[in-house]
């Protein structure tokens, strides 16, 4: 005879071998999701804190998204994304120290360094390690034999400025220019590069050597002597975001009337609040997108950043692309998730679509012509030009 306790056992019963059953058919899709972890090492606080920040969030965001979608395939393996960070506050020495502790915890990819000097000294740790990384330094030496572990992350210097300074004097009439620069080995080079494509192109070279002290608030005795000069073009070499508004506003409260331009990345809420009105028609490199040529996908990325964030960084249109250049690499090539030496094997062939763009622009590696082999990402180069707080496109050009 079944009484009603005896059924509830067997209700009882029947629930728990269901959910045995769940649990069993749920298991094996658990146990094939790995860990896929991507380190960054930057600059995340201080005057250039929006160059690592952008860094930062655009690897959260794009991660989030897609682990929200099950993760990434990658061979016969399914991968979660984990973001591991490390602010190296624009010192060499926390920078190695962070490259260090990404060896530690095994990662492979690393996106970062942001400036030349943190770029170049970890280059012995990621080399020694086993680790590809992805600078946004302008060096040479980092991506050129027989250095081979080192993939520049956007458009440098001395391939956008002459671009820019061409442009300028086609369409704008510059003959004069004058360059200025924190005195640090970052600017400086930058600075370097600028003053040998503005006399390729046949500019005058009103000012080369002036400089300042990256600390430096009051830049009015900096650019008084420059503006004297009368240049028709001023560029704040290397110029970090924090200082760039700054150096706008005394140029022109000191009557400067001509064009001002950076080939560094900037922040367009921090242009605008350091100064305002001033800023407009400065010229900068952009994000790798504009609204003519992005896509649904790049559109939702940026939603879901601003939601994320409360805010969106220009810039971010450029650093979207490393965690994808990354885990689009390891899909052509499973076996480099743990052999960096396979993912070299692997660049030199490598394509894929861009999902950040409505056509053209594949994902690939270039810089054949400024290096000798391909360690850079190839993304849209964008040049900007600051309006009422927010950036709009000037031209787009392309590296090979």
């Amino acid at each position: 005879m079944i009484t009603k306790r005896t059924s509830l056992k067997i209700v009882a019963l029947g629930a728990v071998s269901a959910a045995a059953l769940a649990m069993g058919g749920l298991a094996p899709a658990f146990a094939q999701t790995k860990e896929l972890k991507i380190g960054f090492v930057g600059v995340t606080s201080g005057p250039a804190a929006a160059w690592g920040t952008s860094n930062v969030r655009s690897m959260q965001t794009r991660a989030d998204w897609l682990n929200e979608q099950g993760g990434v395939k990658i061979g016969n393996d399914t991968y979660k994304i984990t973001v591991v960070t490390f602010d190296d506050q624009k010192d060499p020495r926390r920078a190695i120290a962070g490259m260090e502790k990404m060896a530690q915890e095994g990662i492979r990819y690393v996106v970062g360094p942001n400036v030349d000097d943190g770029a170049a000294a970890v280059r012995p740790v990621a080399e020694s390690k086993g680790i590809i990384y992805f600078p946004y330094a302008f060096p040479k030496s980092l991506y050129e034999k027989p250095a081979s572990n080192a993939v520049l992350g956007m458009v440098a210097n001395y391939q956008s400025a002459p671009e820019i300074y061409k442009f300028l004097k086609e369409k704008k009439g510059v003959k004069k220019i004058a360059f200025v620069a924190a005195n640090e080995s970052d600017p400086l080079s930058q600075r370097d590069g600028g003053v040998a494509a503005a006399k390729a192109l046949g500019l005058e070279v009103v000012a080369a050597n002036d400089s300042y002290q990256n600390d430096t608030r009051d830049f009015t005795p900096v650019l008084t002597p420059i503006v004297r000069l009368k240049p028709d073009l001023l560029v704040l070499s290397g110029v970090a975001p924090g200082n760039a508004p700054l150096l706008i506003r005394a140029a022109r409260e000191l009557g400067y009337q001509g064009l001002i331009s950076a080939e560094t990345a900037q922040d367009a809420t921090v242009l605008q609040e350091g100064a305002g009105a001033l800023a407009n028609g400065f010229i900068s490199v952009g994000g790798a997108s504009t609204p003519e040529i992005r896509s649904k996908t790049m559109d939702e990325f940026i939603q879901r950043y601003t939601k994320k964030f409360g805010e969106y960084n220009d810039e971010s249109n450029t650093k979207v692309y490393a965690l994808d250049y990354i885990i689009e690499t390891l899909k052509a090539n499973p076996a480099a998730i743990d052999n960096v030496e396979e993912y070299k094997k692997t660049m030199d062939t490598f394509t894929a679509p861009n999902p950040y763009v409505k056509e053209g622009h594949p994902l690939k590696y270039v810089g054949t012509t400024s290096f000798g082999q391909k360690r850079q990402v190839s993304v849209p180069m964008v040049v900007t030009e600051f309006k009422d707080g927010k950036f709009e496109t000037l031209f787009v050009g392309s590296v090979d």
